[in-house]
């Protein structure tokens, strides 16, 4: 394989060559026989100067064929990729930030812009002490740079060497009343060479246990799964199971949603590190799906954030009314440590922000105000709080779940 990678890079290095001559100046350049943009070639040398001539050729031959294998297999990224995908994250930053201020009915986001050093930026917003949201966020970022991070070169070590850009929308809403869940969403977008990648989901976090708000917010994203393809919620569903697990806990975060990584429209859905798991054993029973253009993927992560809204918003409506004592408030601040746990210890984004110098107030805006830890808590038997863990944050079909054939 090697022989015949190096013989086909061969047979265009004559053609690169007078281009290669003023490669000192890193002038941004696009060859006729190719896709690769002029970026996209720019950003596939390290910024070091001891390379050798060959180094280079050889360098960006390969970049040439990964990059024309992709166009062949029609999951190219076009070339306003990154335009498009940032334009979608702020819209729907602004569309999920009005729905919010509407359903709380006091509470104002507050915009916070900043700027990073090393190239991007993003806008954050915060709604505090609201009529429902004691806390919340979402956030919009787009970075770019030279050096990734070692959470994404354990994953995808083919982009090692290549310039990178991040963007996304990341959602996390602390409700005051205990009986309103506590919701996350997160979309990305990856790019470095000729790597790219749509992640992301939603997930509810809810301290008491009303089984038809699980049911709706799930049946509500696996709509907006199945309209894209019918293999989507089968494997992204315990996928979410899977990845909002506390392992030292031996627990659930909540009741999951949906979730996805490294969905580049090739090979098998599942992507993630348990290969023995549920989502796996799915994905592998499913096969190798016929490849999936970017154009498709961008159109399935659209419908998954226009979902927020129609799968949150009744679940709150139902709820917000209902009277709490400090029994149930003092049962909400202590789960609040599980979610606190999860995003200090195993959450993706947060470890991705940190080990790419990002705007930590914004990192941890996922955070909730109050929260608190209490040695050796056991609820007490055959109520409510009880029957949240040993009961309730067990995976289930919620799609599925009707009052006639409820488990929980």
């Amino acid at each position: 394989m090697e022989v015949e990678i190096f013989g086909r890079a061969t047979e265009i290095m004559s053609n690169l060559y007078p281009i290669l001559k003023n490669i000192k100046q890193r002038e941004r350049w696009s060859h006729k026989a190719g896709k690769i943009t002029k970026a996209r070639c720019a950003s596939a040398l390290p910024n070091r100067t001891n390379y050798t001539l060959t180094d280079i050729r050889f360098k960006l031959a390969m970049t040439f064929i990964s990059t024309t294998e992709a166009t062949k297999n029609g999951s190219e990224p076009p070339a306003d990729s990154r335009s498009r995908v940032s334009q979608f994250m702020k819209g729907i930053q602004d569309e999920i930030c009005q729905g919010l201020q509407a359903l709380d009915g006091s509470g104002q986001f507050q915009e916070d812009s900043w700027e990073r050093p090393e190239g991007g930026g993003g806008r954050s917003r915060v709604i505090r002490d609201g009529g429902i949201f004691e806390q919340g966020g979402v956030n919009f970022s787009e970075v770019w740079g030279t050096q990734l991070p070692p959470s994404i070169l354990q994953q995808r070590p083919e982009a090692n060497g290549h310039g990178f850009y991040a963007t996304g929308t990341s959602m996390v809403l602390h409700p005051r009343n205990p009986y309103c869940p506590t919701v996350h969403l997160n979309y990305r977008y990856f790019e470095a060479g000729p790597v790219w990648w749509f992640g992301g989901g939603a997930d509810l976090t809810p301290y008491y246990p009303f089984a038809e708000d699980a049911a709706h917010f799930h049946r509500t994203f696996k709509q907006a799964c199945d309209a894209h393809h019918s293999s989507y919620y089968q494997v992204f569903k315990p996928w979410c199971d899977e990845y909002f697990y506390l392992k030292h806990r031996q627990e659930m975060r909540g009741v999951g949603g949906i979730f996805f990584d490294y969905q580049d429209g090739q090979g098998s859905l599942y992507r993630g590190p348990n290969a023995s798991g549920p989502a796996a054993e799915v994905s592998q029973q499913l096969g190798t799906l016929p490849g999936r253009s970017w154009e498709e993927l961008f159109a399935f992560v659209t419908s998954c954030g226009q979902a927020f809204l129609p799968a949150y918003g009744p679940v709150i409506e139902k709820r917000r009314h209902l009277e709490y004592g400090d029994r149930e408030r003092q049962f909400q601040l202590y789960r609040r440590g599980r979610y606190v746990e999860f995003n200090l210890v195993y959450d993706r984004g947060t470890i991705f922000g940190l080990q790419t110098n990002g705007r930590t107030e914004s990192i941890l805006m996922s955070l909730p105000p109050l929260v608190r830890w209490e040695y050796g808590y056991q609820p007490e038997p055959n109520s409510p709080e009880a029957a949240l863990t040993e009961t309730f944050l067990v995976p289930q079909d919620w799609a599925e779940w009707t009052p006639t054939n409820a488990a929980v």
